[in-house]
C-alpha cells in the first residue's frame, strides 16, 4: 500500500508535456521520416541520373574534339544538385534541385533588395545557362 501510494505522489508531481509540445514533436518526426522515405526514392535516381550523365558528358567531350567547356557543362547539370531530400525542403524552405546548376546561376536568397525593373547586363545570360 506504501508503494503505491508514493507512486501516485510520485505521479502527480512529475513534469507533464503541453499537448503542443507532443504535437510538434510528432510532426519533427513524421516529417523526418517523409524526407527518408523519399530520399530512399529520390537518391537512387539522383545516383543513376548523375552517372548516364557523367557517360553523356565523356562522349560529348570525345565528339567535340576536346572541348572541355561542352563536356563541364553537361557534367555540371547532371552531377550537381540535391542527392538528399531534407524535411526543410519538404517544408518549403531550402529547394530540390534535380538538374544541377553552377553555383554562379543560382538565386540569392536576399530576394528583397532586387531590381526587377532594370535589365540584365549584355554579358549575363537571361535564364541561367
Amino acid at each position: 500500500m506504501t508503494g503505491l501510494l508514493a507512486g501516485v505522489v510520485l505521479m502527480a508531481g512529475a513534469p507533464r508535456a503541453d499537448a503542443a509540445e507532443v504535437s510538434e514533436a510528432a510532426n519533427e518526426g513524421g516529417i523526418g521520416v517523409a524526407a527518408a522515405l523519399t530520399s530512399l526514392v529520390y537518391g537512387p535516381v539522383k545516383v543513376v541520373y548523375a552517372l548516364g550523365g557523367s557517360v553523356v558528358a565523356g562522349c560529348a567531350w570525345i565528339f567535340s574534339a576536346g572541348d572541355s567547356e561542352v563536356a563541364t557543362t553537361v557534367l555540371t547539370r547532371a552531377v550537381r544538385g540535391t542527392y538528399v531530400v531534407t524535411p526543410g525542403a519538404l517544408r518549403g524552405e531550402t529547394e530540390i534541385e534535380f538538374i544541377g546548376r553552377s553555383p554562379v546561376y543560382r538565386a540569392a536568397r536576399d530576394t528583397t533588395n532586387v531590381d526587377v525593373s532594370a535589365p540584365p547586363d549584355s554579358g549575363e545570360s537571361v535564364y541561367g545557362w
